[in-house]
């Protein structure tokens, strides 16, 4: 299947596997390369520029095929070295990053120099759009359903997908509730060249993360996530367990009072003890409404071998069928 994103980035399949905090290591990204999508490794996850070009190496060393790496701007008072991280992944030979976050203006100039794509992460239309401005080479449009962070206009994929299609020039794919290969035409249907999956990912065979990650993600229905932080502007969606739990009577309790520091105890610094710990009720953990369709874990390539066999016979057969009639 060939799109305009195969096509920019150089792979086999329309599929990307986007940038997840504890879980985007050499390991995941590489087994998603091998399988003919783009692999990505989280970029704050490894945190420091020495330790990114030790796993872009490690990575290379596990494929010979694109892959990217995801680099997410975020409000800090002690920021990451954004630029040493850049120039770990210039140096790295890396050539397709994922930005997210803030506007990331500030790096265009040094990556676009060194040859490299970049998609942005974009919740809405209008941030596409300055995406598409500022020269980002695509856009990855992030519908409500997703895991993380959904921004704050709550606008589901049926919508914002056609909408994005009607306003942006550049390509775009489809982020949030995509699963499988019904996601995946769905997307292209409305005008996505390919489709971006987070948690689907993490319950696979190689995603490097604790079995009780992906347990959790298979006993899960799409009634089990919640949206935190609300009060704050940060809206976040993660799988709900005791601690969300707390987290959202605490914001019941403070209301408009509510800081951050209300909040740290269930979100600052769990991730290691969840995803390689196992630690299920550590505190908010990101986690699409997707896992409702999640009932398996297969390796990489047995999903994107499935997903892309299923895509042609529903566009075959199903689709083309109504014609036919």
């Amino acid at each position: 299947m060939k799109t305009a994103i195969t096509e920019m980035f150089g792979i086999q399949h329309p599929i990307i596997q986007g940038g997840m905090h504890y879980v985007g290591f050499a390991e995941m990204a590489a087994a998603v390369s091998n399988a003919g999508g783009l692999g990505i490794i989280t970029g704050l996850t490894q945190g420091t520029p020495e330790k990114l070009a030790n796993e872009i190496a490690r990575c290379k060393d596990m494929t010979d095929k694109p892959f990217g790496v995801n680099l997410t701007f975020l409000p800090s008072l002690n920021p990451p070295d954004y630029p040493g991280l850049v120039k770990a992944i210039i140096e790295g030979g890396v050539k397709v990053v994922e930005t997210a976050g803030r506007n990331p203006e500030q790096v265009l100039p040094h990556l676009k120099g060194a040859g490299i794509k970049v998609i942005h992460k974009c919740t809405s239309v209008r941030h596409s759009l300055k995406a598409q401005s500022i020269g980002c080479d695509a856009v990855s449009v992030d519908g409500f359903e997703c895991g993380g962070h959904p921004g704050e206009d709550d606008i589901p994929n049926m919508i914002l997908l056609p909408r994005a299609a009607d306003e942006l020039e550049i390509p775009f794919v489809a982020s949030g509730g995509m699963a499988d290969a019904r996601s995946l035409v769905a997307a292209l249907a409305m005008g996505a060249e390919g489709m971006n999956m987070g948690t689907r990912f993490i319950a696979t065979k190689e995603a490097p993360v604790h079995d009780n990650v992906k347990q959790a993600i298979l006993a899960a229905s799409e009634l089990d996530t919640r949206l935190v932080m609300r009060p704050l502007r940060n809206t976040e969606r993660v799988m709900t367990n005791d601690a969300v739990e707390k987290l959202l009577e605490i914001e019941k309790e403070k209301g408009a009072d509510l800081t951050f520091e209300d909040i740290y105890e269930q979100v600052a610094g769990v991730y290691p003890r969840i995803m390689a710990e196992g630690d299920m009720d550590a505190g908010a953990w990101s986690c699409g409404m997707v896992a409702g369709l999640i009932s398996d874990i297969p390796t990489c390539q047995e999903l994107i071998d499935r997903i892309m066999s299923e895509a042609e016979a529903i566009i075959r057969q199903r689709l083309a069928g109504f014609l036919d009639a």
